[in-house]
């Protein structure tokens, strides 16, 4: 029996996680942590009889402790319930889908205690990656990629020598708009943002796939899951979504992990590693898919992407910023305050006017955070 806390259990990664929980009688949830979607929220934990529970306002987990009062179950609330539940004794994998840097606290405490991490929380090492990854083989902890990118580029890299590899080539489905004009861009909707062609995912990370900006915090994120320069990660543009990401090794060869797009493979593979456990679900028909197509992607129309690389390339606490802009604006975009092509417009306000920090401590992400977020509040 494994055993697993998950951290953002009611949103998309989450929920697909105890999908996948359903199916194998030998993972048991031993605690959950979400947000404000108590309606869900308890449904969860009446269904998985975690040990453990946490939401975030004081409020929320007083409603909880009411609606549960028949059950035998710790409530606990905020920052310090998420690392309660992060370094449960009880807990093998820690799995954090929670989205923002609040994961960065919560993913140290579990990997001090031993825990393994399946990780898709792209902010903990977007922000933090040079305290987590040097942590990690400290403790003798393994990070366990979740994102269908990463666990592609894992995956490719099973059973060979990771001195051996040349480049590291991350798949990009090009969101709704590619192939659009900045022009056309000025005028897109919500609406036709939150409309991706080939992934279900959460609004916050479909905006993102939009803009390409996830694709910029898939590279940072690759840079330190698997030890590469920047200028060894290559971004190609692969429509139809079904090889998932590739590493060519130095001899030229490439190994590449093809699938449809459905994230709880990856959420499955992390998971139950080394092995592999069957899986109901659609599979690749290459008779009806035909060819599969690749680009460039296009850094002068969507400008994120190059803003990325930028704040990677700068590193230290430049990445804290552009990761807190962007939140920010998207949260803006998704309440209809900016237009799309304004939130790589404030992300580049936000890395102009910082102070770059070399090699930030935790509090220090948190501040530049912080001050991201006070300076975008000034003009917006």
């Amino acid at each position: 029996m494994k055993k697993i806390a998950i951290l953002g259990s009611t949103g998309s990664i989450g929920t697909q996680t105890l999908e996948i929980v359903r199916e194998n009688p030998d993972l048991e949830v031993v605690g959950l942590a979400a947000g404000a979607n108590i309606d869900l929220f308890e449904r969860q934990v009446r269904e998985f009889q975690p040990k453990l529970v946490s939401l975030q306002s004081e409020a929320a987990c007083r409603e909880l402790r009411t609606r549960l009062a028949d059950m035998q179950v710790a409530v606990v609330c905020g920052m310090d319930g998420l690392i309660q539940i992060a370094e449960m004794e009880e807990s093998q994998v820690l799995v954090t889908a929670i989205v923002g840097m609040i994961g960065i606290r919560p993913t140290i405490a579990a990997i001090q205690k031993g825990k393994d991490i399946a990780l898709a929380n792209k902010e903990t090492l977007v922000t933090a990656g040079h305290i987590i990854i040097p942590l990690a083989k400290e403790r003798g902890v393994s990070i366990l990629p979740v994102d269908s990118e990463h666990s592609a580029i894992f995956q490719s890299l099973q059973g060979e020598n990771r001195e051996r590899v040349s480049r590291l080539l991350i798949t990009a489905s090009g969101g709704p708009f590619r192939g659009k004009t900045r022009e056309q861009l000025e005028t897109v909707r919500l609406e036709d943002a939150l409309h991706h062609p080939n992934w279900s995912m959460g609004n916050k990370i479909t905006i993102d796939s939009a803009t390409l900006v996830n694709k910029g915090l898939e590279v940072m994120e690759a840079k330190w899951l698997f030890g590469v320069d920047l200028d060894q990660i290559q971004v190609v543009v692969h429509p139809q979504s079904i090889i998932h990401s590739m590493v060519e090794y130095v001899d030229g060869g490439i190994m590449a992990q093809l699938g449809m797009p459905d994230m709880k493979l990856p959420i499955q593979y992390a998971l139950f590693y080394p092995d592999r456990r069957p899986m109901k679900g659609e599979r690749v028909d290459f008779y009806a898919l035909g060819s599969i197509t690749f680009e460039r992607p296009d850094m002068e129309t969507f400008t994120g992407l190059k803003l990325a690389m930028r704040a990677a390339g700068e590193g230290g606490s430049v990445p804290t910023v552009f990761n807190a802009a962007n939140e920010k604006a998207v949260s803006l975009f998704l309440n209809k305050k900016i237009r799309f092509l304004q939130i790589a417009e404030i992300i580049e306000m936000c890395m102009d006017a910082h102070k770059r920090i070399e090699a930030p401590n935790v509090e220090e992400i948190l501040a530049s955070e912080q001050e991201t977020y006070e300076l975008i509040a000034t003009k917006f």
